[in-house]
């Protein structure tokens, strides 16, 4: 199969026909063998519905309903899981993205020889308060994950070989850094292409809010952690313990110098308990031993827990 298109959608009812119709005629004018999988991530509206009538009547629509929202990580992570196509294109339902862009993504993947191509809102249709946080944003995920070339990681319309998708794990709210972990990967051709925007035509943003800005964040830190210490935790925790340790010590040799020049003069000495240095030493030992311990214990537990990406589906076509 050429082309396995993944949707993932929350409440989109109204944009589901008009999707299908378009991605289908894209498909047919260019001969392209193809699968639709519609992931609806709990939606509470007919969404559901819809997804079942266009199986019905169109052996391409595959359909995964969760038993409730998850997000849009989740919902890309079961959608590739269920992927059987050479190119991966992902695609958001609310009509934004364009399905006329599917044609130039595949070529770029099958002839031009990427791994990922991501699409490029250079003009968008969205208000100030969205597209400044997300220059800032997408200024320091260039800076931390190296991909200097990329201008818009959350670009939902982006295109995949089908390697790419079944090698990384898109977990939390980790749909933001799918190329850098696809670069974690090794899958390190990357490339970009500008894109349409088209604004709204239903109803408003679902995957989203101002919290997603600061999340990002928080999730942009995790992922350089984890790729640069996380199969080597006791690197950063062993290197911290051990220079808070040596903190302590040379604290504790300053007490004892001080108490044992005391002695050496014949004068009282200060109790130990009245210098600074005391606590300093006590503070720094205890912090550099619990540092060691959460290294010995990050050595030894597995980062992917258990059951992480255990979704319940409930339906699946």
């Amino acid at each position: 199969m050429d082309i396995s298109v993944v949707v993932p959608l929350y409440n989109e009812a109204e944009s589901l026909p008009p999707l299908h119709e378009w991605i289908t005629r894209v498909m047919g004018e260019h001969g392209f063998s193809y699968e639709i999988i519609f992931v609806s991530d709990g939606s509470t509206d007919a969404s559901w519905d819809v997804i079942e009538q266009l199986s019905a009547t169109d052996t391409h629509v595959r359909g995964i309903k969760f038993r409730r929202n998850y997000g849009k990580s989740p919902a890309l992570f079961c959608g590739f899981r269920a992927a059987t196509g050479d190119v991966v294109i992902t695609m958001d339902a609310d009509l934004q993205d364009s399905p006329d862009e599917i044609p130039e993504l595949y070529r770029m993947i099958r002839e031009d020889g990427y791994d990922l191509v991501s699409g490029y809102k250079q003009k968008r249709y969205d208000p100030l308060s969205k597209t400044i946080p997300t220059k800032l944003f997408n200024a320091t995920a260039r800076r931390v994950s190296g991909i200097k070339n990329l201008h818009d990681f959350n670009c939902g319309l982006k295109a995949y070989r089908q390697d790419v998708v079944k090698n990384i794990e898109v977990y939390g709210e980790m749909h933001r850094y799918i190329p850098y972990l696809a670069k974690n990967a090794g899958f390190d051709k990357i490339g970009e292409k500008v894109v349409h925007h088209q604004a709204r035509k239903y109803g408003k943003t679902k995957f989203g809010g101002l919290n997603r800005f600061f999340n990002g964040y928080l999730d942009l830190l995790s992922l350089w952690f984890l790729n640069s210490f996380g199969l080597k935790p006791m690197h950063v925790f062993g290197f911290l313990g051990t220079l808070m340790f040596i903190i302590g010590l040379l604290a504790v040799m300053v007490v004892g110098g001080i108490k044992l020049v005391a002695i050496c003069k014949g004068v009282s000495a200060p109790l130990v308990a009245s210098s600074p240095y005391f606590y300093i030493a006590l503070t720094m030992m205890i912090l550099g031993t619990q540092l060691f311990v959460a290294g010995f214990l990050g050595e030894l537990i597995s980062r992917n827990a258990a059951g992480r990406n255990d979704y319940q589906i409930e339906k699946q076509l």
